[in-house]
């Protein structure tokens, strides 16, 4: 059997390389890279750290808006599917590299599998939320991690062709944390910082960066924290600061640096002594590494971190970031789920066969 991964995002070139091994093992596999995330920091140093080969196909595709992004990646995306002819596409995720891939398969009649479905915020004005429920009901396999996601799928009908497979995001945190612990002293010593005594900040999502009210009010929030805070930038969050003139609202206890690597951000989540985040990956990350998480939203997809004490939302407003933090700092977490020790690995591949074969 053929089957080709779809991925242009970082967080899915992390789902794809948990994945990587037993998918060559098990089939003809292949790789498109959409060019969704395109810079190095982004895109190259996720594929050489994680030992992914290169992509059979980079489309190029770049940043743009939703739709022109979308359209231009389907375009492209026809072309590369008629050439192969799989028997299968794998989509990864909820990006726009997910839905592009879903609802071009789906058009050509080759079956989809999506990998992390079932996953709802129920806040339709996140791009994602429209992305993995659009992707979901045009799939013919839903992987699903959690069994929240599994009674989401059952409320939409769709529990019939859904299956209760894990994280991919943790059975590949479990694989390459070893190697995060060997680079974490150098790492810490090259930002001046002490294992859990600083704190990790990410924001990246559109909600939270495309509106000058929130993102200032989000940089205020983590100003008006008296804690060191390392904050790997990510490109889209740069470039708003710099649009809407924001960097007054930077403060001294903050320190920017450039976006890192999958083995580097591992180590920095799992020595800091709480994060800040809007990531979904983030979230789950930082409870099997027992470092307390804010989620800088109002909802989350992954309600279990929050259920269980290990994640808490903040909303965006300074003060609601700032009391999160406290709140959140020196907590002990609880164990893990049995759900998030499953290994996808060993499961997917049986699924499809047995089905597509």
């Amino acid at each position: 059997m053929k089957i080709i991964s779809i991925v242009g995002a970082r967080p899915q070139f992390i789902k794809l390389a948990g994945l990587l091994h037993s998918l060559e093992e098990n089939f003809s596999h292949l790789v498109i890279h959409t060019g969704q995330h395109y810079d190095d920091n982004m895109s190259c140093v996720f594929f050489d750290e994680l030992w992914i080969p290169p992509p059979a196909y980079n489309l190029g595709v770049g940043s743009d808006t939703h739709s022109k992004q979308t359209a231009a990646m389907m375009v492209r995306l026809e072309e590369a599917l008629e050439h192969e002819s799989p028997d299968g596409v794998l989509v990864y995720g909820d990006t726009n590299s997910t839905l592009a891939g879903a609802l071009t398969a789906s058009k050509m009649h080759i079956p989809v599998a999506h990998i992390e479905s079932g996953l709802r915020s129920f806040n339709r004005k996140m791009p994602e939320e429209i992305n993995r429920i659009v992707a979901d009901h045009v799939s013919d396999l839903l992987f699903a991690p959690t069994p929240t996601a599994m009674k989401n799928l059952k409320r939409e009908g769709l529990l019939r062709k859904s299956f209760l497979i894990g994280d991919v995001m943790m059975e590949g945190l479990r694989k390459f944390s070893p190697q995060a612990e060997l680079h974490k002293c150098k790492l810490l010593a090259s930002l001046g910082v002490e294992e859990k005594q600083f704190a990790l900040a990410t924001i990246h999502r559109a909600e939270n960066t495309d509106y000058p009210e929130i993102l200032a009010d989000i940089l205020d929030g983590l100003s008006s924290i008296d804690y060191p805070i390392v904050f790997p930038m990510h490109p889209r969050t740069r470039k708003r600061i710099d649009e809407f003139s924001l960097e007054n609202r930077v403060g001294r206890n903050i320190q920017i640096i450039e976006p890192v690597g999958y083995i580097e951000m591992f180590a920095l989540e799992a020595s800091a002594s709480v994060i800040l985040t809007d990531s979904g990956g983030v979230q789950k990350e930082s409870w099997a590494l027992n470092t307390p998480c804010v989620t800088i939203r109002d909802e989350t997809e992954w309600v279990e971190t929050v259920e269980s004490g290990a994640n808490k939302l903040s909303g965006r407003t300074p003060e609601g970031i700032k009391e999160a933090f406290l709140s959140m700092l020196g907590k002990r977490l609880p164990p893990l789920p049995d759900f998030f020790m499953l290994n996808p690995s060993e499961l997917i591949p049986g699924i499809v066969k047995r089905l597509w074969g």
